[in-house]
């Protein structure tokens, strides 16, 4: 099987297992375990911060962010298409007690000319706005990356009048790579950023969030509430560095593989997609033209031995990573290719015959 669900199917390489089998561990929950700390100081270093904290998942990590930034009752804004909002079993509300409030957006990626008319202050009738949470790059977006001007000017903004900025970078090194900016200087102006380990960085388990000392330790009480203290992890955690330290120099590989995808589906019948919107490595098409569901389009897929998942009823996203090579993507074109084109005979075959039954009855 071609696996194009998502960044998160990996498996370890070899160097991976072989840094898991060999990693020096102790009880990360006391702080000592050593390769633990050393993931969390290599993360903080390569996003600028002071600090950071190993976690076991994304959601983990914008869990912990947004709970560091408000209180109960409080608001946060977000693109309409959010993971925080969207992807993550409402825990802004559920843990942080907060409500989200959505900006719709083209392409995920948010202005502070947006942002503005939707802070609400504090006062007798509404919840005031007390963060901002950035998508960057944009999963449901397509992978789009934030331009610095904007990132800059929003948390700029956001400062001025008190509000935390947090970035969800789940593949801000998609990001990094794609700018050809450091992630250091994306996040910045930033408080707190968080990025997977597990997604473009080839790890199986993990992220990391990362923000200023006093953060970053309050955040760790809010790990072990969430029952995310872990204790000899720096099995998982080497895995990470060596993810860390290796996986970002192959990343324009997955990204010259979704462009690829792109272009192929641009070509064919009932397919719908905008190539030249595909920055990193996530490809989202419409099928509507097809006349035939998601669901039925995975399944047809599936069938040929390739993965993918739609989004909604009419959109499907296909993700590019380190398992999925060139040749699996000129494969991936040539069996879309099919599939458009016997659906695209099928509807023909069916007009015909309806046309064929009309005139029949009108004779």
């Amino acid at each position: 099987m071609i696996d194009l669900r998502s960044d998160t199917v990996t498996k370890p390489n070899q160097k991976m297992r072989a840094a898991m089998a060999a990693a020096e561990v102790g009880d990360d929950v006391y702080g000592e375990d050593p390769t633990v700390n050393r993931l969390e100081e290599r993360a903080a270093e390569v996003c600028g911060k002071q600090a950071a904290l190993f976690v076991p998942t994304g959601t983990m990590g914008n869990t912990i962010a947004i709970k560091l930034h408000t209180k109960h009752g409080e608001e946060v804004i977000c693109d309409a298409r959010a993971h925080v909002m969207d992807w993550e079993l409402a825990m802004m509300a559920w843990f942080s007690g907060c409500l989200a409030r959505p900006v719709p957006t083209l392409n995920g990626i948010l202005t502070w000319k947006q942002i503005e008319p939707a802070l609400r202050p504090k006062g007798p009738h509404n919840a005031p706005t007390t963060l901002i949470s950035l998508e960057d790059t944009h999963n449901m977006g397509g992978g789009t990356v934030y331009p610095q001007h904007d990132m800059d000017e929003i948390c700029a903004e956001a400062h001025t009048r008190g509000l935390r900025v947090h970035v969800d970078g789940a593949r801000v090194f998609n990001a990094s790579v794609a700018s050809g900016t450091p992630v250091a200087r994306i996040v910045r102006d930033a408080d707190t950023v968080m990025f997977c380990l597990s997604k473009a960085l080839g790890a199986p388990v993990g992220s990391m969030l990362a923000g200023s000392a006093e953060a970053i330790a309050d955040a760790r009480l809010y790990r072990k509430r969430l029952g995310g203290g872990m204790r000899q992890a720096g099995v998982l955690a080497a895995a990470g560095l060596v993810g860390l330290e290796d996986s970002p120099a192959r990343l324009a590989e997955d990204h010259r593989n979704a462009r690829l995808l792109a272009e192929g589906l641009a070509e064919l019948p009932g397919i719908a997609v905008d190539a030249a919107l595909v920055q990193t490595n996530i490809v989202i098409f419409d099928i509507t033209g097809l006349g035939i569901t998601t669901a039925e389009f995975s399944k047809r897929l599936k069938a040929r031995g390739v993965l993918a998942n739609g989004i909604n009823a009419s959109h499907m996203r296909m993700v590019t990573h380190v398992d999925v090579t060139r040749a699996d993507c000129e494969r991936v074109v040539g069996v879309l290719s099919e599939i458009s084109e016997n659906v695209s005979r099928q509807k023909s075959r069916a007009t015909n015959e309806h046309d064929y039954t009309r005139m029949q009855a009108g004779g």
